[in-house]
């Protein structure tokens, strides 16, 4: 049964709950009941509650501030608001705080109990998400072979190894402390999406390969297995023994026997170098993914080595599927800081093999330089006169050390005005959007209706908005109508319902509280003393 705490300064409102709600027959104990907020959070902090019920407006602390509190005590606190017709704009406030539902007053006991059901619900599902969780945990505690998969996987994938990941990878599995080699080694079947296989036969295939894979290196505990796609698997030795390779370089051989016997079809098979880095992996993965790509131009059903591959053309390879992409995405995204620290990356890799050959450093960056131009137009630039400066200067070069200034200074130059002109156009259009708002500062708009005004996504908007400006929509127009408030309370002629109506806050007792919390005091009090001392 859950616990349920109700809060009213109105006793003949508790009573009503208490009388004729079916507490017992929705899943609830008899609720408590509390006569003020003050009184309602002393009692949240001794014991637990799962539902609260409470008035919007109570005298001392309110049903929002009451609210705000008892969720940072128990977060998962599910909370029924009570508000009348004319209190609706303190619901904005509580759901803010949150409260997950409300009812309006004079109440319909049929209306409550369904909030009541529908939190008894939720508060169901997230012990079910808890247990399931928990159970999810155990399985996988229990399984180190999918453990271990998954770890494979992520790795390959690039996610960084941090302390606390190892951490928390080391808390389901053990893991050499210190690493003194790993080496990746893929199984790729040959042909697996070509035409002319039905889903029945790739799926015997892929299960088949898998089985193969799996008793051909059963007896190696220091590697670890990952099936990445039905035609690939992955295999990292951690810290193997001169025997533990021999035996692993056997079943590799047998793995292709297998499965050309029994599913009359070839795997081809890349070994990386040895590293001792769990960093280096993602590196080892694409190397090896190069190398049997290039192997299978020859001939299917290979052993291929690292040292197979041609480290210049794995560079192009990499420059132009993987640096090129990245850098363009980043250039476009804006940010000088990510596509410096990226651009300077780059450079190190493709320069990291000695000797470097200036021919070899000016091929490459006339390709990336190229792909820039390609990808990315400069503005405001007659007949693309800054691309054949660049052009000239790059052909001009003397050195591999110029090349690569002028490649940065390339990049710089592009970044700086885009990042002019992209902070002109924000600059200007949320300017506009704010005089916008002061204009129609009565009416209420959502920041949906703003963005479909504009026509933005709203999320782009919220997040634009922020930047610019330092403030959410909402708090800028909570602002605005306050500092409006402000000039006209300091005519005695206007009523102080009157500024709230002048100001788009559709009641007397909304606008108290948003002035109070705002300024720090009543409009009346602002008006007697704050504005008549100054």
């Amino acid at each position: 049964m859950l616990k349920v705490m109700i809060v009213d300064d109105e006793p003949s409102n508790i009573q009503g709950l208490v009388r004729y709600i079916k507490w017992q027959e929705l899943g609830y104990e008899p609720p408590v009941t509390m006569e003020s907020g003050e009184e309602a959070l002393e009692a949240l902090i001794e014991s637990d509650c799962d539902v609260l019920i409470s008035d919007v407006s109570m005298p001392g602390m309110s049903g929002i501030e009451l609210v705000a509190e008892a969720k940072k005590l128990h977060p998962h606190l599910q909370v029924l608001m009570i508000s009348g017709y004319n209190e609706f704009e303190f619901v904005q406030d509580a759901i803010h705080v949150g409260a997950q539902a409300y009812v309006l007053k004079p109440l319909k006991l049929d209306e409550v109990s369904s909030r009541l059901t529908t939190l008894r619900e939720t508060l169901e599902k997230m012990r079910n998400i808890i247990e399931q969780t928990s159970e999810l945990e155990k399985k996988i505690s229990g399984s180190l072979k999918l453990v271990k998969e998954r770890f494979v996987s992520d790795l390959i994938s690039g996610i960084a190894l941090t302390d606390e990941l190892l951490a928390s990878w080391n808390s389901l599995m053990t893991l050499p402390e210190h690493v003194r080699g790993i080496q990746v080694t893929i199984f790729g079947l040959d042909h697996f999406l070509s035409s002319g296989k039905e889903a029945k036969e790739r799926m015997r295939l892929g299960s088949g390969f898998r089985k193969t894979v799996d008793i051909g290196l059963s007896d190696l505990d220091s590697l670890f297995l990952a099936q990445i796609k039905p035609d690939e698997i992955v295999a990292l030795h951690i810290d193997p023994t001169p025997d533990d390779r021999a035996r692993a370089e056997k079943q590799l051989l047998f793995v292709q026997t297998m499965m050309r016997e029994e599913y009359n079809c070839t795997v081809t098979i890349g070994c990386s170098r040895m590293g001792t880095q769990w960093s280096e992996v993602p590196l080892f993965y694409k190397e090896v993914k190069f190398v049997m790509a290039q192997a299978r131009l020859i001939e299917d059903g290979q052993i291929i080595r690292h040292d197979h591959m041609d480290e210049m053309e794995f560079k192009s390879y990499r420059l132009r599927e993987e640096f090129m992409p990245n850098i363009v995405k980043l250039m476009e995204a804006g940010d000088a800081l990510k596509v410096s620290e990226y651009l300077n990356r780059v450079l190190d890799i493709l320069l990291s093999q000695e000797p470097v050959s200036f021919s070899y450093v000016q091929a490459l960056s006339m390709s990336f330089l190229s792909e820039l131009i390609r990808t990315l137009k400069w503005r405001n630039t007659a007949d693309g006169e800054m691309n054949i400066l660049m052009w000239r200067q790059l052909l001009d070069c003397t050195s591999t050390e110029q090349i690569i200034e002028l490649l940065v200074e390339y990049v710089d130059r592009y970044m700086l005005i885009e990042k002019k002109e992209h902070m002109n156009q924000q600059h200007h259009l949320i300017k506009k959007i704010a005089t916008f708002i002061e204009e129609r500062i009565q009416e209420s708009w959502t920041v949906k209706q703003l963005a479909e005004q504009f026509n933005l996504n709203a999320s782009y908007l919220s997040v634009l908005f922020k930047k610019e400006m330092g403030k959410t929509i909402s708090e800028y127009v909570q602002d605005t109508r306050i500092e409006l408030a402000r000039k006209l309370l300091q005519d005695p002629n206007i009523k102080v319902y009157e500024v709230a109506d002048q100001v788009g806050i559709q009641t007397s007792a909304y606008f108290t509280y948003l002035f109070k919390k705002m300024v720090g005091c009543t409009p009346q009090e602002f008006r007697d003393y704050h504005y008549s001392s100054h």
